[in-house]
């Protein structure tokens, strides 16, 4: 069995990792830290676990916990435990960061678009960005994994092989993005209280969203230059779910088949994305609750364009279940395993 410590259990990503990882066969769940509601029963603060997980919430420092376990998942905020995340613990157990801490490389970049200074830039260039479809020979055996979020997973699964096979202009890319409330996590924010948010939509942090820049960064790595693009994020009235719907310039005359085809070339034998029919646009309610992409485009000839459209849920493929899938290829169990859910409707 793999011991297992998740650091920022009390919020939803660290709840939903708990909640995988108590159905893997192969992990025991040694720790579930809060620092906030520590000494508190999980099952007090999360009631789905009543009866199942009878632990205690704990504080306890990263280099004690990885003293006991195999693994640490930290879904903690960005900057939270940079200090602590030293090569004398990753000598000790490896590390699934939920947070953006070791997702870009440019540390110059991160340092600009999260206002934070960065306290272990030593590790950046060890950390393997956890796409699983696209890095899975680097994921596997990694000691750092940073673990991608929603909007940029969606986001980049949905392009990624139309980049990869210059089958569109690479600075044409427009990405509009909707998201869940649970998205911004669980604290409690006024602009996420249910008057605030129910019966509305709109978008925010645009042309300054902190993803773009990881995006932009994953997507060049496909192109093999530097890609620019324009990502607005909106925020929508239900619980879960990513819906983003990318616009780019064709590269060349198409057909329905040859785009087609791209996406099979990469995506055929993966478990977890679905490429759907033609004209079948992707829904949030048919991947909620999974670890499945689907994805879904259109040829528009009018304007020489393609859309193309992706769907998750931001706490399964988005966080949790994305985190499990590459914990699987860190330690060599089936990739499936703890994470293949049918979506649930409704």
């Amino acid at each position: 069995m793999v011991r297992a410590g998740i650091i920022g259990a009390n919020g939803y990503a660290g709840a939903e990792v708990a909640r995988l990882l108590m159905g893997h066969k192969d992990v025991e769940v040694r720790y579930v830290m809060s620092r906030s509601f520590a000494g508190q029963q999980y099952e007090g603060v999360f009631g789905n676990f009543k009866d199942i997980n009878g632990k205690e919430l704990c504080d306890i420092k990263l280099s004690d916990m990885a003293e006991d376990a195999d693994v640490i998942f930290t879904a903690t905020p960005q900057g939270y435990l940079q200090g602590e995340l030293v090569p004398s613990i990753l000598d000790k157990c490896r590390i699934i960061d939920l947070s953006a801490d070791y997702r870009i490389k440019d540390v110059c970049v991160y340092e600009e678009w999260y206002k934070l200074e960065h306290h272990s830039k030593e590790l950046i260039e060890e950390a393997v960005y956890g796409l699983t479809e696209i890095n899975r020979d680097k994921i596997a055996g990694c000691r750092l994994l940073a673990n991608p979020g929603c909007y940029t997973t969606c986001s980049i699964l949905t392009a990624y092989p139309l980049m990869k096979e210059h089958m569109i202009e690479k600075d044409s890319l427009i990405i509009n993005a909707l998201s869940g409330v649970s998205g911004a996590g669980r604290g409690a924010k006024i602009q996420n209280l249910f008057c605030e948010v129910n019966e509305n939509a709109k978008a925010y942090s645009v042309a300054l969203h902190r993803h773009t820049p990881e995006i932009e960064e994953q997507l060049a790595y496909a192109y093999g230059d530097k890609v620019t693009l324009q990502f607005t994020p909106h925020l929508v009235p239900m619980n879960r779910g990513i819906l983003v719907t990318e616009t780019a310039k064709l590269s060349k005359d198409v057909s329905y088949q040859d785009v087609r085809d791209v996406y099979d070339k990469y995506y055929k034998d993966e478990r977890f994305i679905r490429v759907l029919d033609e004209n079948v646009c992707p829904e949030t309610r048919f991947v909620e609750g999974s670890n499945y992409v689907d994805i879904g485009f259109k040829i528009d000839r009018r304007t020489g364009n393609i859309i193309m459209m992706g769907a998750l849920d931001n706490l399964m493929k988005g966080a949790a279940s994305q985190a499990v899938q590459n914990f699987n290829v860190m330690f060599g169990f089936e990739e499936k395993e703890g994470i293949d859910m049918i979506p649930m409707v409704p």
